[in-house]
């Protein structure tokens, strides 16, 4: 979640929605959010280099690299998002249930890895943050990664070798993940390492590994 902003253009889809909102006048009282599931794909023929569409980073939809899992993330609340502000925020989508939970006035369930991102929408700065992020994805051999600060661990082949290497990279002066420095940080990978034995859990019915 890299930009939170006060200023939606007024397009198709988009715009009919706030056009309603406005009919009712719920715009001033209503949280908007404008997002992606993912990054760029390639799917019936798209070409993400045409437009530039990964803005330069690494990878597309079903990669784990940037390209495949930042997305934009852009809010509309009049009257709590001060127009153009932006946040550096290193969430996901998991946060997304607690924020808006929390906004109901209702309860979130303790038992979820999400956090409410009120503070980061409000510009407070009592934000909690995440420790860590941890995504798995099933197919093309199998993929873990893991966002630990600025530090991105990355694991392809996962499934078909578990014991396949972990490549390392530092977003903070990497953020297209040319450069693997897992071989100068041996023990980020080993904290990274942990992390990714530690989250996944085997499921009979959608399992990783193969037999």
């Amino acid at each position: 979640m890299e930009n939170c902003k006060h200023e939606l253009n007024s397009r198709p889809y988009v715009g009919e929605v706030i056009q309603k909102l406005q009919q009712l006048n719920l715009d001033k009282n209503t949280l908007i959010i404008f997002a992606s599931d993912n990054g760029p794909h390639t799917e019936g023929g798209n070409d993400p280099a045409f437009f530039n569409s990964s803005a330069g980073l690494r990878g597309a939809k079903r990669d784990l690299y940037e390209a495949g899992i930042r997305t934009p993330f852009i809010a509309n609340w009049p009257d709590k998002i001060p127009a153009g502000t932006t946040s550096s925020y290193i969430g996901a989508f998991w946060d997304l249930l607690p924020t808006f939970a929390e906004i109901a006035g209702a309860l979130s369930p303790k038992s979820i890895d999400g956090i409410s991102i009120v503070p980061t929408l409000l510009g407070k700065n009592n934000q909690r943050q995440h420790d860590f992020l941890y995504w798995e994805f099933h197919e093309n051999g199998g993929r873990q990664a893991v966002r630990m600060g600025n530090w991105k661990g990355v694991k392809y082949n996962a499934a078909d070798d578990p014991d396949s290497p972990i490549q390392l990279y530092n977003l903070a002066m990497d953020r297209a993940e040319q450069n693997d420095v897992a071989a100068q940080h041996p023990d980020i990978v080993k904290k990274i390492t942990a992390i990714i034995q530690r989250e996944h859990v085997e499921n009979a019915d959608f399992p990783f590994f193969k037999k």
